[in-house]
């Protein structure tokens, strides 16, 4: 399954513990949970801050309760992915990738062209059978261009996909706020 969605600056998250993020990581937890019972043997997403590795830290977390289940993959558009981020933002993508069971750049250059990045696209359509956006077609943002390649990649073949909009996001903060309040009126 091929996970992708906003960047953490395109949701306006800074910090690991923003409020949005806990919320987000409980998503997470529920869908990829869920492809693991269906028989999802791989995780692959990108190296980009925010959903690609939430998602990836998120399936490593799940390992402890679906042991030898699924592997992780990080696959990178091109070599030096990420060498212009800032070092705290290096090293979360450098951890991150050592934890991974596979890690690999699609291009052995670094960043050229637009091609690499369509080339990165094809990659990961033929290297997964599903996929799942966290975007809102209504807040567009630099994950357009993935779920335009995967819509349309899916019109032409049997490559289901699921989209988590900003009202999913919302029902599951009230239901996450709701479980809180519950648990503090339970102490």
């Amino acid at each position: 399954m091929w996970v992708t969605g906003y960047r953490s600056y395109e949701l306006g998250i800074f910090k690991d513990d923003d409020p949005k993020r806990k919320v987000i990581d409980s998503v997470l937890k529920s869908e990829i949970s869920q492809a693991i019972v269906d028989g999802m043997d791989w995780l692959i997403s990108g190296g980009q801050l925010g959903i690609e590795q939430w998602s990836l830290e998120m399936a490593l977390n799940l390992k402890k309760d679906y042991p030898g289940e699924f592997q992780t993959s990080m696959m990178l558009p091109f070599a030096e992915f990420g060498n212009n981020w800032n070092e705290n933002n290096q090293a979360k993508l450098q951890t991150l990738k050592a934890k991974v069971d596979f890690s690999a750049a699609v291009s052995e250059k670094p960043y050229q062209s637009p091609q690499q990045l369509r080339n990165y696209q094809e990659f990961m359509l033929s290297h997964t059978d599903q996929a799942l956006l966290i975007y809102d077609l209504d807040n567009p943002g630099k994950s357009q261009y993935d779920y335009d390649k995967i819509k349309k990649f899916a019109e032409n073949h049997p490559y289901p996909y699921k989209l988590i909009t900003f009202d999913d996001l919302q029902s599951a903060a009230d239901e996450y706020q709701e479980n809180l309040n519950n648990s503090v009126q339970d102490d």
